[in-house]
């Protein structure tokens, strides 16, 4: 998929700290704004429909990460953690809208007219090691912004662990799929923040 910088992408709330990028509604150190308390109770709101369609988005993570990838369907669905160069990459996508500012720093593609956004990070030999998925502005409640922690639970089970995130109020529910593992960092229980996909190190 050859990404355009004019169709693809728009800003979305993104800031990045010491090699970490930190997205979402409690910007820098947790620090709670409008925007969270908004994003809390959204997801009480949904109609059937809304919860369908995110609960299809979240179903569409379970199996590909088995193989170290986002879905198919998805600008980066064709990148595989652990295999794939920053010069694919760049050849696939294009230059991101905030490039990396360090070597172990993320690529961020900001999110755009219903396309989600994400941000990536490369070890030292330039190769993909993680990917993280932000969800789109534009109706957001149909993707990430309607995964819940009783969502994922009912559907996924309990997860392999669970980890409070220092110096934030953010929780993270990890999910071993094979030789790879996702995370779901949740600023709440009704509010999903961002998902991430590395390696599993056994």
């Amino acid at each position: 998929m050859r990404r355009t910088r004019t169709s693809f992408y728009k800003k979305v709330a993104g800031v990045v700290l010491s090699g970490a990028v930190v997205f979402g509604a409690y910007g820098i150190a947790g620090i709670a704004t409008p925007a969270a308390n908004a994003a809390q109770s959204t997801a009480a709101k949904l109609t059937s429909e809304q919860q369908k369609m995110a609960l299809d988005t979240l179903m569409s993570f379970y199996k590909p990460a088995l193989e170290g990838h986002f879905p198919t369907d998805s600008a980066v669905g064709s990148f595989v953690v652990g295999k794939t160069t920053r010069d694919e990459v760049l050849k696939a996508i294009g230059k991101a809208e905030q490039p990396r500012a360090t070597a172990s720093g993320f690529d961020v593609y900001h999110a755009e007219m219903g396309h989600p956004g994400y941000a990536l990070a490369y070890n030292d030999k330039n190769i993909l090691q993680e990917i993280r998925y932000f969800g789109t502005n534009v109706e957001r409640e149909t993707n990430i912004g309607g995964m819940t922690m009783s969502m994922l639970k009912q559907h996924w089970f309990a997860p392999s662990s669970t980890n409070a995130i220092s110096n934030t109020k953010q929780i993270k529910w990890t999910y071993i799929r094979g030789d790879y593992k996702l995370e779901f960092i949740f600023n709440s229980t009704a509010n999903l923040d961002h998902i991430n996909l590395k390696r599993h190190s056994k």
